[in-house]
């Protein structure tokens, strides 16, 4: 992808900066993890916000919107954390009600954080943006939906891409079509949609692969079951972190089993921000922890008593440390010249201290 085009590599999402310069935008994503009950979803937003994420994201379909009620071969999960079910079953289970969008927004909105949703047709589009929802996610599975990509980049919200599956070739077409749509604002994620994700899977350099392919910030979206590949990820420059959230895993809902509970996110939170400012900036100036430090270093000291005229050698002249000496670099013009002074055990050797010594 030419490097060249219109899309930028940094923008805003509700006032917060994206881009590999910036703390990674840390998305907590609720899914279907409400199990159907609007309570629930709302306790899932209260809990998401005390974590210090950046958002809330959820998704915004029905089983109608995203497939059909038929159980033929092709519409029914072989393997995996689902296995035996048919689409439509999973969807009418996952899926967050729309009557619901209103209540959640407002409840993120008393907690000041922002929420956003992935929507998975036109009329999901709709519905958000009388939300006022400030982005829009597209799901891996809908990476090949260039008529929603086309919706969701029209309302000039910023997009966010994720890539679970895809192909580079269906990548870049993706982000081509953002671009035909006039947008500007885009993120992509490196996703791998194993559900929960191996962490052999993950193969963190694809970021710095898309970082250099592409003008637009990269992050990624995590379905593995731990911290370790988000924080890696951040080391890598990652721009943005999108985890799966439950209140409890043993409570079974539909995406628990990839999904970290309210410690762990906020471990992972806080994990990921340490991790950001270990990065800092490229350098060799010494730190302010640092700096007392260089008093200790090594420097040339009188290691036993030498009488004036006396010859220094190795037996009576060391490298040690503290640094309140000779630079160690002069020990061998050292040896084997007289001192011009008596020299007690413990004095650091100075340039006056030897005969017809010059720095």
């Amino acid at each position: 992808m030419n490097k060249s085009s219109n899309l930028r590599s940094q923008f805003e999402i509700s006032g917060r900066t994206i881009s590999r310069n910036s703390s990674p935008f840390i998305i907590v994503e609720l899914s279907g993890n409400h199990k159907g009950d609007i309570n629930e979803a709302l306790k899932l937003v209260d809990k998401a916000a005390e974590t210090g994420a950046d958002a809330i994201k959820i998704q915004t379909y029905t089983a109608d919107t995203i497939t059909i009620d038929y159980d033929g071969p092709e519409f029914t999960l072989n393997g995996g954390l689902w296995s035996g079910r048919t689409l439509y079953d999973l969807y009418q289970e996952a899926y967050t009600p729309w009557e619901w969008h209103e209540a959640l927004f407002a409840r993120a909105k008393e907690h000041g954080i922002p929420i956003f949703s992935s929507p998975f047709d036109s009329t999901a589009v709709d519905l958000l943006e009388n939300l006022d929802c400030p982005a829009y996610k597209i799901a891996s599975f809908e990476i090949n939906d260039m008529g929603l990509i086309k919706k969701a980049t029209e309302t000039g919200k910023p997009i966010i891409i994720s890539t679970g599956m895809a192909t580079l070739e269906e990548i870049q077409e993706a982000v081509q079509a953002v671009e035909d749509a006039g947008g500007t604002q885009l993120a992509i994620l490196h996703c791998i949609s194993g559900y929960p994700t191996p962490i052999d899977d993950c193969n963190l350099q694809t970021i710095t692969d898309m970082q250099n392919r592409f003008s637009v910030p990269i992050g990624l979206s995590d379905h593995t079951i731990d911290n370790t590949a988000a924080i890696t990820a951040t080391a890598l420059g990652a721009a943005i972190i999108e985890k799966h959230f439950t209140l409890d895993r043993s409570e079974g809902a539909v995406d628990a089993a990839f999904s970290l509970e309210p410690k762990e996110f906020t471990n992972l939170v806080k994990s990921c921000r340490r991790a950001f400012k270990a990065l800092g900036t490229a350098g060799y100036d010494v730190k302010p922890s640092e700096s007392k430090g260089r008093g200790l270093r090594r420097s040339l000291y009188v290691t036993a008593e030498v009488k004036k005229g006396e010859i220094l050698t190795e037996k009576n002249v060391r490298s040690i440390r503290p640094n309140n000496g000779l630079h160690t670099r002069y020990l061998k013009d050292v040896l084997g010249k007289k001192a011009t002074q008596n020299l007690s055990f413990g004095m650091p050797l100075e340039k006056d201290h030897i005969e017809s010594f010059e720095i």
